[in-house]
């Protein structure tokens, strides 16, 4: 009898540990536990039953693509997401490898284009070429008026429940407009989006000037700006797509129409499918100094075919899964990073990305940081000198041009407010910026240093430290939400100032420019920013502008200053 009581008191003694072992291993996987800015990495496949653009690829390849996609997923045991196009999710091949997939580790949701028989199942007149054009302004949902986007949306919500039992909670697309997005979330209660990052021509549209690669909750009035107020925004968070490479993405195609792609996307040969610069771009990514949280997106859609994206999937997710092993990343499916991040912001929070090691052969460094009032980046050189390559304000009040209207074109381009524009103020022999100086024996030079220091500073705040090498002294930068300051540490004497300059071509922004204020105009939106230390003034030989310090310290506002409200309109 002693034996028995004493075997069931071990057994019992024994599951409560397996128990809080097993409770443990949860914990320590959850952001939220794990980590105060975890590191997030969403794998997201999207799949097209058709691919009009080559006729050698054919719904069977296509379909063997998301087969091959989901054996190494298996192999490598990490979580993914995959968006079905209203033409596949009407497939039952697609319905059949789906449905038999692990929810706990799989996720099914929709990709927001728009097919022939999605339009014809909504009772809509279509006026694309064949069954797909990814070039017709009715792909998108903004190609189409309100009754039109509202019975898009109710026609594949009410098939996809009829096929898995759910409405889906994630919904991807290369843009989906404010009211579609918001007519998701009301009546069906997404919780997760994501649109594609800034580029500029790069699939004939433009998107430019958004929150830079992680994630906000967007304007009712323009999915594609953030808000600044609750009361403004749409509660679903939008995740930028494709992982941009920090440093090269952005002055892809300087001086022509069209951005090439430098992004985690397997399909490229120098980006995702290249061994060097995956693992470089995954060491900044963890080793960088991220403010909220970290996060990138990989994966590809089908329409690249198996053969084209195999190499460099099979470059990343052995090297996610071991990162997710150490504990080092968190992979999750959409959805659970979009009920994350409602579950832990209110609004927009801060976040950064930084690049302290470039790879190798270049020693150039780079920080964005983006809040609900502005996106910034600093770049640092070759040769040791710095600029301000991008400074956009947000606005709520900014109303998208397909808010109430639908656009007639696939070649649409959605901006918010430039300060300043590294790409398209800059030409092919003129580089845009606004770049840091000092005037030295009467002369004017470019203010060259070291290796910078980037520090979280709090929750909002990040510190960067930079030591120079043209004179003495340490140029000390911080940012928070609403403003930027700059100060000089160790040298009082030195004359130092930013100089904005932009090739002769380009088209500003700036109507009026103060000792205290730059007043501005883009898009049919006033708005402006001013300085409560220093001081900005304007080069009669010149339509750049100089930002020149007060005892060493410069402060500018990029939010609403109050004094000019930048969000005056027609």
């Amino acid at each position: 009898m002693k034996k028995y009581i004493f075997g069931i008191i071990f057994s019992l003694f024994g599951m409560y540990l397996m128990s809080s072992c097993s409770a443990q291993h949860k914990k320590s996987n959850s952001p939220t536990n794990n980590a105060k800015q975890p590191r997030i990495v969403n794998i997201v496949n999207f799949i097209r039953l058709d691919e009009p653009r080559n006729p050698n690829i054919t719904k069977n390849r296509l379909y063997k693509t998301v087969v091959k996609q989901i054996k190494l997923m298996r192999k490598y045991k990490l979580k993914g997401t995959f968006l079905l196009q209203y033409d596949a999710l009407t497939n039952p091949r697609y319905q059949k490898l789906l449905k038999s997939l692990p929810a706990d580790s799989f996720e099914v949701g929709a990709w927001w284009e728009i097919p022939r028989p999605f339009a014809k199942a909504a009772g809509l007149k279509w006026g694309g070429k064949g069954e797909w054009d990814p070039y017709s302004a009715e792909d998108f949902s903004n190609g189409w008026p309100h009754a039109a986007r509202k019975k898009l949306v109710d026609t594949y919500m009410k098939k996809f429940k009829s096929i898995f039992g759910h409405y889906p909670k994630a919904v991807g697309s290369w843009f989906i407009d404010a009211y579609t997005l918001n007519y998701m979330y009301k009546k069906y209660g997404i919780v997760v989006s994501s649109n594609c990052k800034d580029q500029i021509g790069t699939d004939g549209y433009t998107l430019w000037g958004g929150y830079w690669n992680q994630a906000y909750y967007p304007s009712r009035k323009n999915a594609f700006m953030p808000a600044q107020d609750v009361k403004d925004e749409i509660p679903v968070p939008i995740f930028r797509m494709l992982g941009s490479d920090p440093i090269r993405q952005y002055s892809n195609g300087l001086g022509t129409k069209r951005q090439g792609v430098v992004t985690m996307e397997p399909v490229y040969k120098f980006g995702g499918g290249d061994s060097t610069w995956v693992h470089w771009y995954f060491n900044q990514f963890i080793e960088g100094q991220p403010l909220a949280f970290n996060y990138v997106q990989t994966g590809q859609e089908n329409s690249f075919t198996w053969k084209a994206m195999a190499y460099g999937f099979k470059i990343q997710l052995p090297l996610i899964a071991r990162l997710r092993n150490e504990n080092k990343v968190h992979v999750e499916t959409m959805s659970e990073s979009g009920r994350w991040f409602r579950n832990r912001f209110k609004v927009t929070p801060a976040t950064s990305v930084t690049v302290n090691k470039d790879l190798k052969g270049s020693n150039r460094k780079t920080i964005w940081y983006d809040s609900r009032f502005y996106r910034a980046n600093l770049l640092w050189g070759q040769h040791g000198t710095l600029r301000f390559r991008d400074i956009h304000l947000f606005d709520e009040h900014m109303a998208s041009p397909f808010l109430n209207k639908k656009s007639t074109s696939g070649k649409f381009s959605l901006f918010t407010l430039p300060l300043v524009d590294g790409h398209r103020w800059s030409s092919q022999k003129m580089i845009a910026g606004l770049r840091f100086k000092a005037i030295r024996h009467n002369h004017v030079i470019s203010i060259k240093g070291g290796d910078p220091v980037f520090k979280r500073a709090g929750k909002e705040k990040l510190h960067i430290t930079w030591s120079l090498k043209s004179f003495k002294g340490i140029l000390v930068m911080d940012f928070n939400e609403r403003q930027i300051k700059i100060t000089m540490e160790g040298n009082t004497s030195i004359k130092w100032f930013l100089d904005l300059t932009t090739a002769p071509s380009a088209t500003l922004p700036f109507k009026n420019i103060n000792k205290k204020a730059i007043h501005c105009r883009f898009e049919g939106i006033d708005y402006s920013i001013n300085a409560p230390a220093g001081s900005f003034s304007k080069p009669d030989d010149s339509a750049t502008i100089q930002m020149i310090p007060e005892n060493n310290k410069l402060v500018f506002n990029l939010a609403d200053t109050g004094e000019n409200p930048k969000n005056v309109k027609d």
